[in-house]
């Protein structure tokens, strides 16, 4: 069953959370005003599964059932599922600015590359366990949040020499029917309105730490979880031109003795499977980020160009603005570019499925992490100072002031204040407001911070291949077992430069002799 906008939101009243936002207890997510902008946003990933002209990439066939599925809910089985998949985040981003669904999508395909590799290396039954999950979260076309990011307390210390367990997830007590977790994931995008969490671990752990080592499927409103929110957006605001319909909630949730039966259990303590989630998630997960981000990119051309005609300027006529604007259009395509080779160059995983070339999706989420701060720069530089100066919105409607404010706050004369003004605040809604900011952060932090793309780039390069190249354009001497012959500092060729010795009496005869003649 495909739910469109309308289902997904009814279908959370059947799930009664234990949810604070902004210190009060929210008794209905559904109908909660604060929660709505988020409740929005996933409501694109729904609503385009039906509509005639997206259907092509929101939609999927699930290779393990035959089973039409939600594209945020699909296991990618090729690299034009990666393709469609990136088309599909970047459609739905460029409505909503962050759709969230996505993460449910990067966290299936990387537990169902996990589980299949411990079944391999541990003879357990995670993978048909997960299997018989997925096939229910999609005929159900559910949204599952990704409980991955522990609260870690001490950074300096690992897991297990926390003076406070509960700052990680962890399991509490093995039991024959299942598991009991305690602990704490401090950032959950979208809490409040999932259907269920997937709880994953943020780190590679050690033996010693391997009951943080756990991946399992806990519901909402599982006895013992509590969420501690964020309202989602700007709802109510009228200055909001954006996010007052379409934002994000993130929430910290808390897991206090909660109870997890076996066929949900994914992962309990094997610790290297878990290093390897956690590496599959986050290449899966940073392949989405690029879409996102374009999205967003899309959304910041869009409005820079309406805010150039809006002043009265022309990019054809106007070459710094011109140039902004190409800069952007660079910026935003340049690392959307790394998506898609990152989906063409993809590698087959032993689990049937596919994962995004590593290199690709961590340069391509490296860019956008660091270059969103220029995106910003550029809206702001083509739009100029109003986004900030700008009266609010109530002078729009106050009859003492309006008419004064409209005669010297428009721009070109065919161009009504009233649009520029909405351009105007849309701009400052997306890049300098509370939720400006927001995507900043998301943006350098969310799927790992730099430092760990950086990590994975030069982790996965072939660095060695590059080497091996050039020694063989230099002649460098790399003997037939692959040893590098030993040279001294300053030789130019395997024989070095050596001090020709002395010439014996014979030889020394003979090239006098030579000299001679």
């Amino acid at each position: 069953m495909l739910m469109d906008a309308a289902a997904y939101r009814e279908s959370l009243r059947a799930y009664k959370p234990r949810v604070f936002v902004d210190g009060q207890r929210v008794e209905s997510i559904a109908d909660e005003p604060l929660l709505l902008p988020g409740i929005n946003g996933v409501g694109v990933t729904y609503d385009f599964a039906h509509h005639p002209d997206h259907i092509p990439i929101m939609t999927a066939r699930q290779g393990t059932s035959g089973k039409t599925v939600n594209r945020m809910l699909h296991i990618n089985e090729t690299s034009t599922d990666l393709l469609y998949k990136l088309e599909a985040v970047r459609l739905v981003c460029k409505v909503s600015g962050c759709a969230q669904r996505y993460l449910t999508h990067d966290a299936l395909n990387g537990i169902f590359q996990a589980t299949k590799r411990t079944d391999d290396s541990h003879g357990t039954d995670y993978s048909q366990r997960f299997l018989s999950y997925l096939h229910d979260v999609q005929d159900r076309d559910l949204t599952l949040g990704v409980a991955m990011t522990d609260a870690k307390g001490d950074r300096s210390k690992r897991p297990g020499q926390q003076q406070n367990r509960d700052v990680y997830v962890h399991i509490k007590e093995r039991r024959p029917d299942g598991i009991v977790i305690s602990g704490t994931k401090a950032i959950v995008t979208g809490a409040p309105y999932m259907h269920e969490f997937l709880v994953m671990p943020c780190r590679t752990h050690t033996a010693e730490d391997a009951d943080f080592a756990v991946c399992c499927a806990v519901p909402v409103d599982a006895p013992g979880v509590t969420i501690v929110a964020r309202r989602a957006g700007r709802p109510g605001e009228a200055a909001a031109k954006f996010s007052a319909k379409y934002g994000q909630s993130t929430g910290v949730v808390t897991f206090e003795d909660v109870f997890v039966p076996h066929d949900r259990v994914f992962l309990a303590g094997e610790h290297e499977e878990g290093g390897f989630l956690t590496t599959s998630y986050a290449n899966h997960h940073r392949h989405s980020c690029i879409g996102a981000r374009a999205g967003f990119g899309d959304l910041l051309i869009g409005a820079g160009a309406l805010m150039i005609e809006a002043n009265g300027l022309d990019a054809d006529r106007h070459g710094h603005i011109r140039e902004q604007m190409v800069d952007l259009i660079t910026i935003t395509e340049s690392f959307y570019a790394c998506g898609v080779a990152a989906s063409v160059y993809c590698a087959k995983d032993p689990a049937g499925s596919v994962m995004p070339d590593s290199v690709f999706s961590n340069i391509g989420k490296l860019l956008l992490a660091t270059k969103i701060y220029d995106m910003h720069k550029v809206a702001h530089y083509v739009s100029g100072g109003l986004i900030v100066a700008l009266p609010g919105p109530d002078e729009d409607h106050n009859p003492e002031t309006r008419a004064s404010l409209s005669a010297v706050l428009g721009g070109r004369p065919d161009i009504p204040m009233e649009q520029r003004m909405e351009v105007s605040r849309f701009i400052e809604d997306l890049t300098v407001s509370n939720q400006g900011g927001w995507y900043s952060v998301i943006s350098l932090h969310g799927g790992g911070s730099p430092e760990a793309m950086k990590r994975e780039i030069w982790r996965n390069y072939p660095v060695m291949e590059k080497v091996a190249l050039v020694e063989s354009l230099l002649d460098r001497g790399v003997m037939d077992d692959g040893q590098r012959v030993s040279k001294q500092p300053g030789r130019c060729c395997v024989t070095g430069c050596e001090v020709p010795k002395l010439p014996d009496a014979q030889n020394a005869e003979e090239v006098a002799v030579s000299a001679a003649g």
